[in-house]
């Protein structure tokens, strides 16, 4: 096993094959990026109290902090102990399995095609072109993923989720009470979405024509839509929008308790502006889809103007 301790700034490179990378760091930032070939490289550009402990053995890259326990991730909600900062880029092959933890420190991880897996407190995660399947926790720090084609999984108490341009076959998100933003990839393949929330909004995107049953249920929060072939069923209390869209092969499950639930229209043309297809009141937290249908009563499809 070959060791060093990094208390400065400095660069390494990995000559031994890298299969596993293990992160873990207080504050700071965190940039990991896939590479097609070439040795793995780590540059510490900044780092500010214990130094960091770097490690390669069978395969396994790892940077961290000895005390900073993957296993022990719900301990580090207490900060008290972590006043220590890096800024740490690594380079590694595309077939890297990766883990990163992070406290507060911001979280970038691109062109990986292993199975990527972040755990965080209150830093942001950014995941970029991640075709391996991809899992994210996270308390108060926000996530957002672009362009994945990989399964997804999400979970957060109060940071906000965001998926961009997603295409992964399935997604799973829950949160409590942070928002949930799905845009589906109008290229992307029908998926089989999965989002859940006590008190936060949650707004989909869909593309035009998309494709996919659909089921959103809301306890007490308003809903809406801007498909004229789903149903909005519902004016006081429990509120749900059924159907299908297109041949069905996809689905789409959303369910809160008591926050609002969009779905949105992707327009046609990536050039349209969302509000060119998008109705006012088919926003979270707008009018409930119950009030611009037709009666909830009669069971018919809604009748959204500017469609």
């Amino acid at each position: 096993m070959s060791e060093w301790s990094v208390a400065e700034p400095k660069k390494l490179t990995f000559d031994e094959p890298v299969t596993a990378l293990h992160v873990r760091v207080a504050s700071g930032t965190v940039n990991v990026v896939g590479v097609d070939e070439g040795s793995a490289h780590l540059e510490v550009t900044s780092i500010e109290g214990a130094p960091l402990t770097v490690t390669q053995k069978n395969g396994t890259l790892t940077v961290a902090y000895e005390d900073l326990v993957w296993k022990d991730f719900l301990k580090w909600l207490d900060l008290k102990g972590w006043r220590r900062s890096a800024v740490i880029s690594l380079a590694v092959p595309v077939g890297t399995r990766v883990e990163v933890g992070v406290v507060s420190a911001t979280a970038m991880i691109s062109g990986i095609d292993g199975r990527t897996v972040v755990k965080g407190v209150s830093g942001d995660t950014t995941l970029v072109g991640l075709s391996g399947p991809v899992r994210a926790d996270t308390v108060s720090g926000n996530v957002e993923a672009q362009a994945l084609t990989g399964d997804l999984r999400l979970n957060s108490v109060s940071g906000d989720l965001t998926v961009i341009d997603g295409s992964s076959p399935s997604v799973r998100v829950d949160s409590v009470s942070g928002s949930l933003i799905v845009d589906l990839d109008p290229a992307g393949r029908a998926s089989d979405i999965s989002l859940t929330s006590i008190s936060g909004e949650i707004a989909v995107r869909l593309p035009h024509p998309a494709d996919a049953e659909v089921s959103v249920d809301s306890a007490s929060g308003p809903v809406s839509s801007a498909f004229e072939d789903l149903r909005v069923r519902g004016q006081w209390g429990a509120k749900k929008i059924t159907g299908r869209l297109g041949a069905g092969n996809g689905r789409l499950k959303a369910t809160t308790v008591s926050g609002s639930i969009a779905l949105l229209r992707r327009p046609p043309a990536e050039d349209e502006p969302w509000d060119d297809a998008v109705p006012k009141d088919a926003v979270p937290g707008g009018v409930s889809g119950a009030d611009s249908a037709t009666s909830p009563d009669s069971g018919g499809p809604t009748h959204q103007k500017g469609l």
